[in-house]
Formats: C-alpha cells, structure tokens, sequence
C-alpha cells in the first residue's frame, strides 16, 4: 500500500515558466521519491494533489514537445 508523504517543511516552487504574476501558477514540491506534490499557489494552506513521478513526467514531456496545451 502506498503512503501519502508528510509534506511539512516541504520546499515549493513556481515553473521558471509562470507570467510573473504573484499567484497565477501551481508549485511542485521536489523530494519526494515516487510522487510529486502540486498545489495552487494562490492556496498555499489548500489542498496538494500527489501525482505519481512517470505521470508528472508524462505530463511536462507533452507540454514540452507540444503534445499539450
């Protein structure tokens, strides 16, 4: 059975892609082996969704190359 990481003291940060804008993007959460924790940044004290790692690769590979978007 898989755990849901304790993510207090979790370091987040923003794509080197946002517009800039203080609140208008999601944070990762890096650490984390296996997952990858995501939540609003204009929600910080919200929820966090946990994707599995291939996923989240999965996912940013396509926006990179086109696939998505």
């Amino acid at each position: 059975m898989n755990s849901i990481p304790d993510l207090v003291g979790a370091v987040w940060r923003k794509s080197s892609y946002s517009d800039g804008g203080a609140d208008n993007c999601v944070e990762i959460a890096d650490g984390f082996p296996g997952a990858v924790p995501v939540r609003d940044s204009k929600n910080p004290e919200g929820p966090v969704l946990l994707f599995p790692a291939a996923a989240w690769s999965g996912f940013v590979g396509g926006l990179k190359d086109g696939r998505l978007g």
